[in-house]
């Protein structure tokens, strides 16, 4: 399996080795802030810790978006608070398929942070129990808190000048109907930036929630010089950079202002149909 996943029965192995990766729970609800917190206590992967996508993937919501990425000096604490750092490895899910919101806490830890061992359980927690795994109950205690100060990287990023300039490749990861303005149930505005092409983040997955072979991958995902990913705030899109990954494919850099930012400036254009 590419090293940017795990299967479930390899993450039991590696939990019940001497070194076991720290397991981050990223399971969210859009709409609802308290849903991942409460999902994770009601039952989850053992010795995992809730990683919330509102309070600690995510700045407050405003003018560059309804998810911004956290302040730098925010997140580093919150990888602190967790104990983390470069010397152990980390493994992310939730039960999405990695689109709410596993994919954005590994593009987050692996390549915003740097993190060099970050991995997706693929198939999330259904993927866990069909393999017989536990699902305790309540809160985990924290671990000790690291020391951890990331040098953040800024080169996996794009803004909506890059996006509006036009010369690189835009892959929308919303569903078709919302790329097409047919529905927009999230923003004020419906349609996609012109030029863009739609990858639907749940295309990535099979039947059973598990990212598609690499090579049905690679021959899908859209083709293009410089590709920018983005989506209605930044979240599913890491879906579709976590599925170049998948395909061995050079990454797409992330819009993290997404269509929720891009719309509050009435002078960028605004694009409906195919």
């Amino acid at each position: 399996m590419n090293e940017v996943l795990i299967e479930a029965a390899a993450l039991r192995r590696e939990l019940d080795g001497e070194a076991p990766p720290r397991v981050l729970d990223c399971r969210a609800r859009l709409g609802d802030p308290d849903a991942g917190d409460r999902l994770w206590r009601e039952g989850h992967v053992p010795g995992s810790h809730h990683l919330d996508l509102d309070r600690d993937l995510a700045g407050p919501p405003g003018e560059g978006g309804r998810h911004p990425l956290p302040e730098p000096a925010a997140f580093a604490a919150t990888l602190r608070r967790l104990g983390l750092d470069p010397a152990r490895p980390v493994v992310v899910y939730d039960d999405m398929g990695g689109q709410l919101a596993a994919a954005r806490a590994w593009w987050m830890l692996a390549r915003w942070a740097g993190h060099p061992d970050v991995r997706v359980l693929d198939g999330g927690l259904r993927a866990w129990q069909d393999a017989g795994g536990a699902l305790p109950l309540g809160r985990e205690p924290l671990p000790a808190a690291s020391d951890w100060r990331p040098a953040f990287r800024g080169e996996d990023l794009a803004d909506a000048r890059e996006v509006f300039s036009g010369r690189a490749l835009k892959v929308d990861a919303r569903a078709r109907a919302r790329f097409r303005g047919e529905s927009e149930p999230v923003d004020p505005v419906a349609g996609h930036i012109p030029g863009a092409v739609c990858r639907p983040s749940a295309d990535n997955l099979d039947a059973h929630g598990r990212f598609k072979a690499p090579e049905r991958l690679d021959a899908e995902l859209p083709h293009g010089e410089s590709p920018i990913a983005y989506c209605g705030s930044g979240v599913t899109a890491c879906h579709d950079i976590l599925a170049y990954a998948v395909a061995g494919r050079p990454l797409p850099r992330l819009y993290p202002g997404s269509w929720s930012e891009w719309i509050r400036d009435p002078a960028r254009p605004v694009a409906t149909g195919d």
